[in-house]
């Protein structure tokens, strides 16, 4: 249920950030694998915020309520929370006092909650009028001001405000934030229509289960599970069903106003103080290349059945494209990139801008005329890529005219980075302009068929750095006009002798060529400067009389089956080499890096996983783990 509701979350353009304790720390962002190991633990607490220091002190793990949900996503910044339904004033809670929490923490903390309301088996009236209390700001979603009761659309009881369109809710929470109330907002969303039926006969059942507790004597604390047991079971499953349903229905009206809030400017508040980003004194670089809305369809079998037949497995839809991965990655790394690009105005252009809210987007073009480029991954249960398909005509806009229109950023940049995905042109344009102003360039070949388009004509000899597998290696040479083998090699020894001998002849002008080579890691081809390879800046010397080498880093290990994505893995290991690079880092700090950027992605539904930051992918992080040796090669 989880993975769906983020799926939902992802689909309208937002970023899901599921929120649990982990043995003893907070998690804002729960991969596969954590998602199944808290599942799976018996020994799992419920989490308010009473509970949360004796949990982290003592190192547990368990699931947090709504309100211990509200304090930790208002700590990371994140204004928008969505859950089933909200807890409230217990009936006779007047003599009991037995209120939940999540009612003070709205009083207290400044975050919208979208939920389906409160039970029946609550006291809705006094749930509002604690609100009241409490002063939060209480508006139901949709047509009229009925508050919802959870299972079904209407309560008897009036919320004191309605919002009809996610716009609405925006710029209602946007004024929460903007005028610094320190209270939340209650978004209270009715049961879709399609379920009114099955919840009416819920509701039913919850009167019957009240009846019997009341008959059984039952009080207190005891009574809220007895009645869920019940229901359950006079339902036959039914209210669990509809309980996945209205989970469904919350996550895509809370994400569609998050993506609202985001277009407002109110989304992006200020985190606190130790979560922001570190700033970034040198000039920020410039990646120039492709966006694209991804499907990566991963089959269950290693051995996939074509010719028409159907595959069972998995499609998850994610955002990519070389450039955007670069600079969404490097956005994470606390480099914030002018992107230069080109989308579509269609919904899927709606979803990109809206994701990648935390990237500097002013460079992407918006044109009417053209569809934003899609792309298709199809893996095999291995996690080999088996066969993609794209529809990236919008790319061929990305001119030398309209790149040139951003040459004030191009002068100033640290690093112009640019994908095999633009016109011969714009490649030849941008090689030029960096010979001219003695900027260093990053080349991304992104396949065998675009690899050779600096190699066309003498811009290749303006480039710095290029990042080539195997394929788009032989690909350059063989622009060059020198011969190429029809069989790429195989085995280890064979691979990195191969990749140094065809970096030999780019390296008459590069600095470095670095050789993506998959499971086996990342072969960093340059000339020997004092018993090592240069991959700081400036460090460029054409003709230089060191002798070409190679060094040889070995990948992280990953389970074939932990293998998740591979779309975002080889631009991963760029911007995390990048990273590392333009901070001033050694190389083999900087290859690392990328490294476990490159191991993240691998490991997530997303291209660019949002685990990606300068804490998990950091000079620090580095140092911690245990790296196989390095090895070096010289040419012959």
């Amino acid at each position: 249920t989880v993975k769906d509701v983020e799926q939902i979350v992802k689909q309208n353009g937002a970023v899901p950030a599921t929120i649990g304790i982990l043995e003893g720390r907070v998690h804002v962002g729960l991969s596969d694998s954590e998602l199944h190991h808290m599942a799976g633990r018996k020994d799992a607490v419920k989490v308010s915020r009473r509970d949360l220091p004796y949990v982290l002190s003592q190192g547990l793990s368990g699931g947090t309520t709504v309100s211990a949900s509200m304090i930790i996503a208002n700590k990371v910044g994140i204004p928008v929370f969505v859950t089933g339904g909200i807890g409230g004033v217990h009936r006779g809670g007047e003599t009991s006092m037995d209120v939940s929490a999540d009612l003070t923490e709205l009083g207290r903390t400044p975050i919208a909650v979208v939920s389906a309301g409160v039970k029946s088996v609550l006291d809705i009236g006094r749930t509002l009028e604690y609100l009241e209390t409490q002063g939060v700001c209480v508006a139901t979603f949709g047509e009229c001001n009925e508050f919802p009761a959870f299972f079904t659309p209407k309560s008897g009881h009036q919320s004191p405000y309605h919002v009809k369109t996610e716009e609405e809710a925006a710029c209602l929470i946007a004024s929460m934030l903007e005028f610094s109330l320190g209270s939340g907002v209650l978004v209270a969303v009715p049961i879709p229509e399609c379920q009114v039926a099955s919840g009416q006969i819920i509701e039913a059942a919850i009167q019957q289960a009240m009846m019997e507790a009341s008959a059984k004597r039952i009080v207190g604390k005891e009574v809220t599970p007895f009645i869920l047991r019940r229901v359950c079971e006079l339902t036959r499953g039914m209210s669990l069903e509809s309980n996945v349903a209205l989970i469904k229905n919350n996550a895509d009206v809370g994400s569609r106003i998050a993506c609202a809030l985001s277009r407002l400017g109110q989304g992006k508040r200020r985190a606190p103080l130790e979560h922001r980003r570190k700033p970034c004194s040198a000039h920020q670089p410039v990646v120039i290349g492709g966006t694209n809305v991804d499907f990566v369809a991963k089959a269950k079998c290693d051995r996939m059945v074509f010719g028409g037949q159907t595959n069972v497995g998995e499609v998850k839809q994610s955002f990519g494209g070389v450039g955007r991965n670069l600079a969404d990655c490097l956005s994470r790394l606390s480099l914030r990139p002018l992107f230069i690009s080109a989308v579509g105005t269609d919904r899927l252009a709606e979803s990109v801008l809206s994701y990648c809210s935390h990237m500097d987007m002013s460079g992407v073009a918006r044109l009417r005329e053209h569809s934003t480029a899609t792309y298709c991954a199809v893996i095999a249960g291995s996690g080999e890529l088996s066969l993609g398909i794209g529809d990236m005509a919008i790319h061929q806009t990305i001119t030398e005219q309209y790149v040139s229109g951003f040459a004030e950023r191009l002068q100033s940049a640290s690093l112009v980075c640019m994908d095999g995905n633009l016109p011969v042109s714009t490649v030849d344009y941008i090689c030029k302009f960096a010979k001219e102003h003695h900027k260093p360039v990053w080349y991304e070949p992104t396949t065998e068929s675009k690899a050779n388009k600096p190699f066309l004509s003498d811009s290749w000899k303006s480039l710095t750095f290029t990042f080539p597998n195997l394929g788009e290696l032989r690909a350059m040479n063989q622009a060059l006009g020198l011969p190429v083998p029809a069989e790429l090699p195989s085995g280890l020894d064979d691979v990195i002798s191969f990749a140094l001998a065809s970096s030999h002849p780019l390296l008459e002008y590069l600095q470095c060529v670095v050789v993506t080579l998959g499971s086996h890691g990342v072969l960093l081809c340059g000339r020997n400067n004092g018993g090592s390879i240069s991959f700081q800046l400036g460090g460029k010397t054409q003709n230089s009389k060191g002798e070409p080498c190679a060094v040889h880093y070995p990948a992280v290990p990953v389970l074939q089956e932990d293998i998740l994505n591979v779309s975002g893995a080889g631009d991963c290991l760029a911007a995390g080499m990048i990273a590392g690079m333009l901070a001033g880092q050694e190389t083999d700090t900087c290859v690392r890096m990328g490294l476990l950027a490159a191991y993240l992605s691998l490991r997530s539904h997303d291209s660019v996983p949002m685990k990606i930051n300068d804490d998990s992918v950091g000079p620090e992080q580095i140092k911690a783990r245990n790296w196989p040796e390095a090895t070096y090669r010289w040419s012959n």
